[in-house]
């Protein structure tokens, strides 16, 4: 006998609009013995599944938990893998809360918001975090997990605000922000140049349970120099014994580029000596950025005397130090002085860059040194850089200024032929 909960429909319009209807929610249907008549089972009556739409690449995955054996955590998360439309994750969420066994976990949410993360659902990602508050889908959570998401809401998804409000949201969830969380969201306010909430973010450390450490102030640092307040950037300086903590070698790097960016190179210098009196000491980095500032100042023999300093520091320049004092060597015009010290770059296993080649080759056919020009060429193809069109034009001009003493054939009808 057939259940009152089954209905006929005998019209083709009403059959259409059935059909219709099985495009968003799984239905069974049965025809009678009289082919005019189409029964219309719910899906319920068979088994407890999410009227939630799922995709045909899916189904079998989804319907796998239909099965009543019991699931562990390691066979949800393997199914939760197999997914290949991200949209299916939340219809899989659903079915999953709906069985005897579930178990919400950290290790399922993360691999959730990774899913939903990577095809940038990131609407879906929120609706996953208000669903965990709910008493059902609640379980363990871990500073790491909201570390996660802070850096998915942050550097992936491009909402800073959202990243710094699930920091302070995290205690609602019985989970209170490590430093190192901490420290992130705040870091990720400073990229985004968002400087009107850094203070605010700064000040609610001791409300979320933070200790300030000695990367917090660093963090501080560098947004208040990107701001342009160098002299507040200072005061913060001063405040790292107050929070009982030392200030590294990037404290005092951060505070000397805002220095050299200003061209107050005498006082990045000072800046040098005062950390050397406390026992810091200075990094490559810390010299390439007073080299940059040297050259700046077209200070270019201070800069290879610091090049040769570093050494005695017992600090061994890179690439980046030996290229400041080049650039700074042709910005000066000093082309042929920049050619022995490119050779002397390569002698030591260094590459020098492609602008460097460019620049040498311009200023050298300049001055009509073919012998140093085809010097630097060869260097440049050994190197694997190609010469572009416009770098051979200069080197034919200086070899044909006006006329050929062939005839008047000039570089370009060279070049074209």
């Amino acid at each position: 006998m057939i259940p009152r909960s089954l209905f006929s429909v005998n019209t083709t319009k009403a059959r259409h609009a059935i059909f219709a209807s099985l495009l968003t929610s799984p239905t069974i249907i049965i025809r009678t013995p009289s082919s005019s008549t189409i029964l219309l089972l719910p899906s319920s009556s068979f088994s407890s599944i999410s009227s939630c739409p799922v995709p045909p690449q899916d189904t079998h995955t989804l319907n796998r938990l239909n099965q009543k054996d019991w699931l562990a955590t390691n066979e949800v998360l393997k199914f939760i893998e197999a997914l290949e439309d991200p949209s299916s994750v939340i219809a899989f969420l659903d079915r999953y809360a709906k069985r005897k066994d579930y178990k919400p976990s950290e290790a399922l949410y993360t691999l959730v918001v990774d899913k939903l993360a990577q095809a940038k659902m990131f609407d879906a990602i929120e609706d996953v975090m208000h669903r965990i508050k709910a008493p059902k889908h609640r379980c363990r959570l871990s500073d790491d997990f909201f570390y996660n998401v802070i850096r998915v809401y942050g550097n992936v998804a491009g909402r800073v605000s959202k990243a710094i409000d699930t920091l302070f949201d995290m205690p609602n969830y019985n989970c209170w922000p490590a430093v190192r969380t901490f420290n992130f969201a705040l870091n990720l306010l400073v990229s985004a140049k968002r400087f009107d909430l850094v203070h605010g973010v700064y000040m609610s450390a001791p409300k979320l349970g933070v200790e300030i450490d000695a990367c917090c102030l660093n963090i501080l640092i560098k947004g208040l120099c990107e701001y342009g307040k160098l002299e507040d950037a200072f005061h913060v300086l001063d405040e790292f014994p107050k929070q009982r903590c030392e200030p590294n070698v990037r404290t005092f790097s951060t505070l000397m580029h805002a220095l050299c960016d200003r061209g107050k190179i005498e006082e990045a210098f000072g800046l040098l000596e005062r950390m050397e009196k406390e026992g810091i000491f200075p990094d490559t980095i810390t010299f390439n950025i007073l080299i940059s500032g040297l050259r700046k100042e077209r200070r270019v023999e201070e800069g290879m005397e610091l090049l040769e300093r570093m050494k005695h520091k017992g600090c061994y320049p890179n690439s980046g130090s030996y290229q400041e004092v080049l650039y700074g060597l042709l910005d000066s015009n000093k082309f042929v002085d920049a050619k022995e010290f490119m050779h002397r770059m390569i002698s030591e296993g260094l590459d020098p860059s492609f602008e460097s080649y460019k620049l040498i080759i311009r200023g050298l056919s300049k001055k009509n040194l073919l012998e140093d020009v085809d010097w630097a060429l060869k260097q440049m193809v050994l190197q694997g850089f190609v010469p572009k069109m416009g770098m051979w034009k200069r080197i034919l001009r200086s070899m044909f200024p006006r006329k050929s003493r062939y005839g008047s054939i000039s570089c370009e009808e060279i070049l074209e032929n």
